[in-house]
């Protein structure tokens, strides 16, 4: 399995990752990847507006984009 290492994290930064991890029961590394797997199973925008362009055979208004992405975001969570 891959790995990621991140040089240069602020201190602050750092010390508050660590308390949320303990807060949640988890060690540091465990915390981070749960993290990070949440964000990358979230679309951003823009990969929901060209999904949302290639349903509608063209362009789609920001309206119905935006509640496409509502409806999606309630579906995954």
């Amino acid at each position: 399995m891959p790995s990621i290492q991140i040089k240069n994290v602020p201190s602050d930064v750092h010390r508050v990752l660590c308390r949320r991890a303990a807060d949640a029961g988890q060690s540091l590394q465990e915390y981070l990847l749960v993290q990070l797997t949440r964000q990358a199973r979230e679309e951003t925008l823009d990969e929901v507006l060209g999904r949302a362009g290639e349903r509608a055979g063209g362009s789609a208004g920001l309206g119905f984009s935006a509640e496409t992405l509502r409806a999606d975001r309630k579906r995954a969570a």
